[in-house]
């Protein structure tokens, strides 16, 4: 660590920030010395490349002489800590949804529109929404191939997307469930264990909720297309890690099945596992700790000929989160000297 960037992992202690030490660790990302800051640091440390690191607390001074920011605590602290940290001279990687929407914040996922993130002028990047990042790297290649007119998706989502404390009340509410006991609520508010939950903010005036705008408007903005037409419905699942999603996709030109597969087994960050005939295509348990987009059950949409149906499963957490903010600033570390 005698060489390479000073970073800043803002949220350290959480479920992505965890993993983002994880990740920047496995991959060997060039850290001169790592800085973990949480909302408070109360004597804690993380562990990173074989030694302890002592958490400090969010403020200004913590950014001072930092290169690299990622930001992992949620839409209000980065709302009043990146702009800060970008002051300082670091560039700002934020992973929540505050500043996605921002004409002037590039929202990026690294295979899809890295060009886009190169010079930003707030000094900050957006990470995309877990669901939006796996699918919109499947749609890019068949996006320039065909060009997309709809996308019609339904997510299928992993508890993990609210956070340390939801995994652990889903877990309790498992046991609970299995052996027949009253089914504690706990942090998710509901009962997720046996059921599917649709827990998201809602948008009274469209019916919609937040979490499923966000793929409308994301999917356009990374895509750099307001036409392309999104309906998605979003589903909280009985699993503990992976999203899985069912996309549907029209285009101006017809696709086959088999372009599509020899499309996206070319393409980077995807896994094709897809032999429906055998029982083999992607499942959350495949998915989980691991880096790509799986995709399979590719197949022509009978209901809109020369359309085309999928699946897609990829770790929330890890692609999602943690992993497309680190692939942001492999990208961007020529720019950084």
């Amino acid at each position: 660590m005698s060489e390479g960037l000073r970073v800043a992992v803002v949220g350290a202690t959480g479920l992505v920030g965890t993993e983002m030490l994880k990740i920047l660790e496995e991959r060997k990302f060039p850290i001169r010395e790592l800085v973990p800051v949480a909302s408070r640091a109360d004597g804690r440390t993380v562990r990173f490349a074989g030694s302890d690191h002592e958490v400090v607390a969010i403020s200004e001074e913590a950014f001072q002489g930092i290169d690299l920011a990622l930001f992992s605590a949620g839409g209000g602290p980065s709302k009043t800590w990146s702009p800060v940290a970008a002051a300082a001279g670091a560039l700002v990687i934020d992973n929540s949804s505050a500043f996605r929407r921002d004409p002037d914040v590039p929202l990026c996922v690294p295979e899809v529109n890295l060009e886009a993130a190169r010079n930003p002028k707030k000094g900050i990047i957006a990470n995309p929404n877990c669901s939006t990042i796996q699918m919109v790297v499947v749609l890019k290649p068949l996006h320039d191939a065909a060009r997309i007119r709809r996308v019609v998706v339904a997510t299928y989502q992993a508890i993990s997307g609210a956070g340390a404390s939801a995994v652990a009340a889903f877990r309790e509410q498992a046991r609970a469930f299995g052996n027949e006991r009253p089914v504690p609520k706990g942090a998710i508010g509901d009962v997720l264990a046996g059921d599917l939950l649709m827990h998201w903010s809602r948008d009274v005036a469209t019916g919609y909720q937040e979490e499923e705008l966000k793929m409308v408007h994301e999917t356009q903005k990374i895509l750099g297309d307001d036409s392309i037409r999104v309906s998605p419905t979003a589903v909280r699942v009985p699993v503990a890690m992976s999203h899985s999603e069912a996309i549907t996709i029209e285009f101006e030109r017809p696709l086959t099945p088999g372009l599509a597969r020899e499309i996206l087994s070319q393409a980077a960050g995807i896994e094709i596992v897809d032999d429906f005939t055998r029982g083999r295509y992607p499942k959350p348990s495949d998915a989980t700790g691991t880096d790509p987009v799986y995709v399979g059950r590719i197949r022509e949409d009978v209901g809109n000929p020369g359309g085309i149906q999928l699946w897609c499963v990829a770790d929330n957490i890890r692609k999602g989160a943690a992993l497309n903010a680190i692939q942001i600033a492999e990208g961007l570390m020529p720019l950084k000297g």
